[in-house]
């Protein structure tokens, strides 16, 4: 409903967004090892032992061999503590991608038509997911330290986008909310007391699942707990990466947590829910060290910024483009901005700005023959190549300078290629 999306917009914290001034998404919780460019495409071999939710069950399988994929994505997973002490593992993370194998393409009761919607892309495109490993980053803040668990999760998937964000974006191994919460709500659907989705409840004819202002299913919530914790409950696809014992203590501090709380929402992003009543909610800032996040890692978007192509040089077969960009000086409270040439010593020094040439090349039929983005040289100019254009009859380059991503009323320039 409005005040749960609304809410909900404001404690998740996804493994990426869309970015506000362009088509793509900004990474989040989740990074790309690769830089863009280095994003791996073509036939590529899928592990063996790399695994992939079963249709119907959400049950983590090895692919096996013989397997190809289209493209490979490293992800570096951003974990923090959950808001009920527990901390996020790689088993978080896969779990997630088992949800909607399980409950969006199952039958019967493993299956919501508003969770097979929002899982198809991801379903129709993930061939197998691996974690590789688990590093540890160190931050120092004078004579403090603090370490950050980073797991190394390669996605291999079988199609093949020019954006890398966006490819990216498809079936990030992430999820704000841990398994054994999600383990809990599954229960609850699987056992009759809610439906994930709106019209799956009035379908079934039983409450819309709601883990915070639903009082009677709280209650019923409360004894469930209890039952999975004294069991050591362990859903069928972590059997593997779950001990009973953990299990235990994730279920025991999820009863806490919802003891003291009084909702059984438990997410590692920067605000939780705090009270509620049927007019509003409080959220509570959570000042956590293990959050990866700090004040000011998207000070780039507040303040949208331009660029301007300047002189424009053809030079056999290429194309040296010069331009300018704005960038912005603060002081104290106030801030103006200023435009300089890029490669200019501020805007380097200024690593909050950064400047891409996009272009377009039109042939003479008005047909676009290539489209790209490249990335300014050291000495601030950017250069198109014109390899594997067609020789015969003119051409148009339309050149804009993307700032910080804000393609919104961009600057462009047409320049005609004889």
């Amino acid at each position: 409903d409005p005040t749960g999306r609304l809410v909900w917009a404001a404690i998740a914290d996804p493994a990426m967004f869309p970015e506000p001034y362009a088509a793509s998404w900004v990474e989040n919780r989740v990074r790309l090892q690769s830089p863009p460019e280095t994003v791996v495409p073509g036939r590529i071999n899928v592990p063996r032992d790399a695994v992939l939710p079963e249709t119907g069950t959400g049950l983590l399988k090895e692919v096996g061999d013989g397997r190809t994929a289209q493209a490979r994505l490293t992800y570096r997973v951003l974990t923090s503590a959950y808001h009920d002490g527990t901390r996020m593992t790689p088993a978080d993370a896969l779990y997630a991608l088992a949800f909607g194998y399980r409950w969006g393409a199952g039958q019967g009761p493993t299956q919501d038509a508003e969770v097979r919607r929002a899982a198809a892309l991801a379903r129709e495109w993930l061939l197998g997911v691996k974690v590789v490993r688990v590093e540890t980053d160190v931050l120092r803040f004078g004579e403090i330290s603090m370490k950050y668990e980073v797991p190394i999760v390669d996605a291999y998937l079988g199609h093949v986008l020019p954006d890398p964000y966006a490819l990216a974006a498809v079936s990030p191994p992430w999820s704000t909310v841990p398994w054994h919460a999600l383990a809990l709500m599954e229960e609850a659907v699987r056992r009759g007391l809610a439906a994930f989705s709106a019209e799956e409840a009035r379908r079934r004819g039983v409450p819309w699942l709601d883990v915070v202002r639903d009082a009677r299913l709280r209650e019923r919530l409360t004894a469930l707990v209890a039952e999975l914790e004294a069991a050591g409950f362990v859903p069928d696809a972590l059997k593997t990466l779950v001990t009973p014992k953990e299990a235990s203590a994730r279920w025991a501090a999820l009863r806490e947590f919802a003891a003291e709380r009084k909702h059984f929402l438990v997410t590692n992003g920067p605000y939780q829910v705090h009270t509620w009543s049927p007019g509003g909610a409080v959220l509570r800032v959570v000042r956590d060290f293990s959050y990866p996040l700090g004040v000011g890692a998207f000070n780039r978007y507040p303040i949208p910024l331009h660029g301007y192509i300047g002189r424009v040089e053809v030079r056999g077969d290429r194309l040296e483009v010069h331009a300018e960009a704005q960038r912005v000086e603060r002081f104290a409270r106030e801030y103006r901005i200023v435009t300089e040439p890029v490669g200019s010593p501020a805007t380097q020094k200024d690593r909050g700005a950064i400047a891409v040439c996009r272009y377009v090349i039109v042939g003479p039929d008005g047909a676009v023959v290539k489209a790209s983005t490249v990335s300014a040289g050291a000495n601030g100019v950017f250069v198109l190549s014109r390899d594997g254009l067609p020789r015969a009859g003119p051409h148009t380059a339309l050149l804009a300078v993307s700032v910080n991503g804000n393609d919104v009323n961009a600057h462009v320039k047409s320049v005609r290629l004889e």
